[in-house]
């Protein structure tokens, strides 16, 4: 984004003194002709930069001009990571933080680098959480961004699926991650890394244990792993079904976008009205019927035979329902 290159070309400037175009072109990884449109904009905004020719000479900006990001709190500090995040940092705890960082940068820009960033913030905006459904309540994350700053230990009561329900657990924190508006806490157990909703934590409390976060642990690393864990685990078995052109179109809108895929993958075509048959990934008959319940007509179970049962007998329901009376 320009605004954001114009400052870091001005904040490596002032950090590293004379610097020649190729050189600065080398640090943002971009070419050499875009580094003089970026110098001529500086420039352009009233930023004292000039060029110094020579052997030795370079870019480089007024003696004694600075800019004045100063003041910030701690607090502040960490919230610069989260300035373009207002609701995650609202969850946070730290939207105070965010607008008084938000105000201090703007306040140290030169004129034309603060209308231009003022005008870029303008016109972009996060909405985490997905369509039809409403934000889990976290309340103890912010508990959980003090435990991973201090690197200590958590004690916390959590609730699960599966039998016993609530369970107790002493969790190290190693991450946090954001997905479509749900928040998950990546900790250490006695096991091994392992995935837990904030929003199923039902207390915690910090500890006075203290611990280091490997060096080697990559939290991007780990989600992506996690993630291609899940699918695997989340699909038990595989159906076949029949689909209507109309119900190919809606098929996206009702289901997964693996189901999509495979579809896509395996689609032959049967009989003369355009529909089509393949094979899709299902975790199990009843969430499978529900699904595929959503495009009513222009879809037919044909295999396994306890799913067309299962759809057999929930249309039979539906049909006695609303059989006139």
């Amino acid at each position: 984004m320009p605004a954001s290159r114009l400052l870091s070309v001005l904040l490596l400037l002032q950090a590293r003194g004379r610097m020649s175009a190729r050189a600065i072109a080398d640090e943002l990884h971009v070419s050499v002709r875009t580094t003089y449109r970026d110098l001529a904009r500086l420039h352009a905004t009233g930023v004292p930069v000039y060029a110094e020719p020579g052997p030795g000479g370079g870019y480089r900006l007024l003696d004694g001009y600075r800019t004045r990001l100063t003041g910030m709190s701690e607090g502040e500090a960490r919230a610069l990571f989260f300035a373009g995040l207002p609701g995650p940092a609202a969850d946070l705890g730290i939207a105070a933080e965010v607008t008084a960082v938000r105000l201090k940068l703007l306040a140290s820009l030169p004129t034309g680098l603060r209308e231009e960033a003022a005008r870029v913030s303008g016109v972009f905006h996060l909405d985490a959480p997905g369509w039809y459904r409403d934000p889990e309540p976290a309340p103890y994350l912010p508990l959980l961004v003090d435990a991973l700053l201090a690197r200590r230990a958590v004690d916390v009561r959590y609730r699960r699926w599966r039998a016993p329900q609530e369970v107790d657990r002493r969790l190290r924190p190693y991450g946090l991650v954001l997905k479509s508006g749900t928040w998950y806490l990546v900790a250490a157990t006695e096991k091994g890394a392992a995935t837990y909703r904030v929003a199923q934590i039902l207390d915690a409390a910090l500890t006075d244990e203290l611990f280091d976060r490997p060096t080697d642990f990559d939290l991007g690393a780990y989600w992506a792993s996690y993630l291609a864990d899940f699918e695997a685990r989340r699909y038990t078995g595989t159906a076949t079904i029949r689909l209507s052109p109309r119900g190919r179109r809606r098929l996206p809108d009702n289901v997964p976008p693996e189901v999509v895929r495979a579809v896509d993958a395996t689609a032959t075509t049967v009989g003369t009205e355009g529909w089509v048959e393949a094979n899709i990934p299902i975790e199990g008959v009843e969430h499978a019927c529900g699904e595929l319940l959503r495009l009513g007509a222009d879809v037919e179970a044909v295999a396994p035979p306890e799913l067309r049962r299962a759809m057999a007998t929930t249309v039979e329901m539906l049909a006695r329902t609303y059989a006139p009376r």
